[in-house]
């Protein structure tokens, strides 16, 4: 009897291991159970921890919540404007429902693979060469949208970011937008120098104005150009001769012609004798006393 109890106890003891192994299941921190009893998937999602399921009834799937990236192959894509180029992007997504991912969606990671590299094609056909270029971010966005739509709600996916990683242009593109680029810094360039010029003369018609409001501002001015010049050290000093110097010796010298003139060469004003002819100078008058030697003089 005694051996008999001990092989039941044996017996027993063995039956509940094993029940034990068969219904007692780990769910990771990261990971959520989804129980399907008899091929019927139960309503509670089970917890991290030690999860008890039915033996033999029950079959417990694990599902990782973790964020999961995949890289979209390099696409060839035709933009809106006709130009050839290669892309390729990321792709960032998660499990927000398990039994969906279980149920509506075999191999969810394929899956989304290829609605990643339907769209990616969709979108930068739709869109031109500089958006593509210079608006990224809306082009990650709109991206991220159409890949969002069919697998949120029906595979219970949530697409928490998409990113162009890559777009590889032809070599010909790429020197036609260097030369673009290159007359683009040009035209900024003229505009800046035409634009300083601008300023330049207008700061300088200000300090002539400034200037001519205060005469002793040119004899100042004057002094420390000289300054400037003596200062490089040179052999010779070039001195500027103001104009205004130079017209007041014109009307000095003018004046002084004037007074110098004879007086029988003005005609007197109102009803005086008739304005003697100027005189013909001294080769003339000689001329004209030979004449009047020979008795070619006139009658009185």
């Amino acid at each position: 009897m005694a051996a008999a109890a001990v092989i039941a106890l044996v017996i027993v003891v063995a039956l509940v291991v094993l029940v034990a192994s068969l219904s007692v299941r780990l769910v990771q921190q990261y990971q959520r159970g989804v129980v399907f009893r008899f091929g019927r998937v139960l309503e509670r999602i089970r917890q991290p921890g030690f999860q008890l399921i039915v033996p033999v009834a029950d079959r417990m799937v694990r599902v990782s919540m973790q964020t999961t990236v995949i890289g979209v192959p390099a696409q060839g894509v035709i933009t809106r404007d006709n130009v050839t180029l290669t892309v390729d992007a990321v792709v960032y997504y998660r499990v927000v429902d398990p039994v969906k991912v279980l149920v509506n969606v075999r191999d969810y990671p394929s899956a989304v693979l290829q609605v990643a590299q339907t769209a990616l094609r969709s979108v930068i056909g739709k869109a031109d060469l500089d958006t593509l270029l210079r608006d990224r971010d809306r082009i990650n966005a709109e991206l991220k949208s159409v890949i969002d739509a069919p697998t949120e709600k029906p595979w219970g996916l949530l697409i928490e970011r998409v990113e162009v990683k890559d777009v590889s242009l032809p070599e010909g593109m790429k020197r036609s937008m260097s030369r673009q680029a290159e007359a683009e810094r040009e035209r900024r360039a003229r505009v800046i120098a035409a634009d300083g010029e601008y300023q330049a003369s207008r700061r300088l018609a200000d300090a002539s104005r400034a200037m001519a409001n205060t005469p002793g501002a040119y004899q100042l001015r004057l002094l420390q150009t000289v300054v400037d010049v003596a200062a490089e050290k040179n052999s010779t000093l070039v001195m500027p001769f103001p104009v205004e110097l130079l017209r007041f010796f014109d009307r000095l010298a003018g004046g002084e012609g004037e007074r110098g003139r004879p007086a029988g060469q003005v005609g007197q004003a109102g009803g005086g004798p008739a304005e003697q002819a100027p005189s013909l100078g001294p080769v003339t008058e000689n001329v004209a006393a030979a004449a009047d030697g020979d008795g070619r003089r006139p009658a009185p």
